[in-house]
């Protein structure tokens, strides 16, 4: 008798077969692997029901992915390309992930007034300030370009708080390779 009341409660607690099948176009299986010996009336063997458990209990217990605002990055590097039209400024890790970057034109700068030094003073402050929301205490400096704003951005940086360690000049300069533009008559 003992054994008829567990098969009722198994039976009562399995959901019926139909419902075990997922839905059409669903791309998630459903939980029919674990229900179905409760269904069919045959008892499932303990090993099994153990693992069962021990799978679901790690999948809850996996770490989540973690966000990619919440990375902290002590050391970096501070792109700061500053062109005739423009000052970009990009921050990344010492592998050259993204931490936090702006630019002219993200920071409400519209036509000429985007190639000021004020425009890259305001980008690299804003730069900055996300990277050091990401915990960022010090940073080498790669400058690139002719722009007006190739100083006032390194002085933000360093107004903000990040320790400047190094400062480069990586504006790309020809060993007599292409030959240049005709010269521009104004």
């Amino acid at each position: 008798m003992a054994e008829e009341k567990e098969k009722k409660e198994k039976q009562e607690a399995a959901p019926p077969a139909a419902e075990a099948k997922p839905a059409k176009g669903s791309s998630k299986p459903a939980k029919a692997a674990k229900d179905a010996p409760a269904a069919s009336g045959k008892p499932a063997p303990e090993g099994a029901v153990a693992a069962e458990g021990a799978a679901e209990g790690e999948a809850a217990k996996a770490p989540k992915k973690k966000v990619k605002g919440l990375r902290t990055v002590p050391l970096g590097i501070v792109h700061i390309r500053a062109s005739f039209n423009n000052t970009m400024v990009a921050i990344t890790d010492m592998k050259g992930a993204v931490v936090a970057w702006s630019s002219a034109g993200r920071c409400q700068f519209k036509g000429s007034r985007r190639s000021t030094a004020y425009a890259a003073t305001v980008v690299a402050q804003e730069a900055a300030k996300q990277a050091v929301g990401h915990g960022m205490r010090e940073a080498e400096v790669h400058v690139q370009g002719p722009g007006a704003g190739r100083e006032s951005a390194i002085r933000a940086i360093q107004a903000a708080g990040i320790a400047v360690s190094t400062i480069k000049d990586v504006t790309p300069m020809p060993h007599n390779g292409c030959r240049p533009p005709k010269r521009r008559r104004v």
